[in-house]
Formats: C-alpha cells, sequence, structure tokens
C-alpha cells in the first residue's frame, strides 16, 4: 500500500472513529476529550492546592488550582480516565477558572452535564467524580488557610 493510500484509509478510520463518538456522546464533549483544555499540572511555585481522587468507577482526576484573594486564577488537570471524564474535567476547569471559590463550592453535577450539554446515562458519574474532586481541593485549600 503506498503512503498516500494508508494516509487516506487512516483519515477515513478517524472520521469514521469521531463519527461514532459524537453519535455516542455529541461533538462537544468530543472535542473535550480529544483537546482537553487545562490539561497538564502547573508548576509547583503556581499551585495554591492540588487534590487527587479516584472514583469508584477506577478514573483518577487530579486537580491543580492557583488561588489569589478567593479566585480561581488559574485550573488545571490531568486524569487517567475515559473520554467523558477528560471532557467532564475540562469542563470543571473551564466553569470555575476566574470565578471566586464560593462559586465552585456550589457547582454541582448537573451544572457540569448542562454545560457538557448532557453525557450519557453511563458517564454521568464523571460528574460526581469532578465534584468531590473539587470540593475536596477546595476543602484542603481552606484548611491550610487556618
Amino acid at each position: 500500500m503506498a503512503k498516500d493510500s494508508f494516509d487516506k484509509h487512516i483519515d477515513k478510520l478517524q472520521k469514521e472513529i469521531i463519527k461514532k463518538e459524537i453519535e455516542v456522546y455529541n461533538e462537544y464533549i468530543v472535542d473535550l476529550s480529544q483537546n482537553p483544555r487545562n490539561w497538564g499540572k502547573l508548576p509547583d511555585k503556581k499551585i495554591s492546592v492540588s487534590q487527587s481522587y479516584t472514583g469508584p468507577c477506577g478514573d483518577t482526576m487530579q486537580f491543580f488550582l492557583k488561588i489569589k484573594d478567593n479566585i480561581i486564577e488559574k485550573a488545571n488537570f490531568i486524569s487517567d480516565g475515559c473520554k467523558a471524564c477528560i471532557a467532564t474535567a475540562s469542563q470543571t476547569m473551564l466553569l470555575i477558572e476566574g470565578k471566586p471559590i464560593d462559586y465552585t463550592e456550589k457547582l454541582s453535577p448537573e451544572d457540569i452535564d448542562k454545560a457538557l450539554k448532557g453525557l450519557p446515562v453511563d458517564h454521568k458519574h464523571c460528574t460526581e467524580l469532578a465534584v468531590r474532586t473539587l470540593k475536596r481541593a477546595i476543602h484542603k485549600y481552606k484548611k491550610n488557610e487556618d
């Protein structure tokens, strides 16, 4: 198989995979899972708090937050989870960055699911994982501030 023919075959397969993923999730979730926003650990000197949490499904989210004057200035994450988990963590970072801590404490799984335009039922637990990780991070931050 010539290189051009092979590349065309790979492109076709990738398009078919993405089309099937969009049928299961939606275009926004697929984009966030393939191109997560705020992915990666912040440099240690910029981290106010980091928190890792593993859900009952076995997926882990780790959040890295830079907080100043009770505002989350920067929010990043890493995860070893599935597409839904990565999209959920990414969306959570987008929702909280630039917001006051009070806002983050009120963030619900339903808020994240709505921002994602609806996860499939069998992946809604990812929003619970994100909220638990976030609330543990904020609790840890407040405990260290006292």
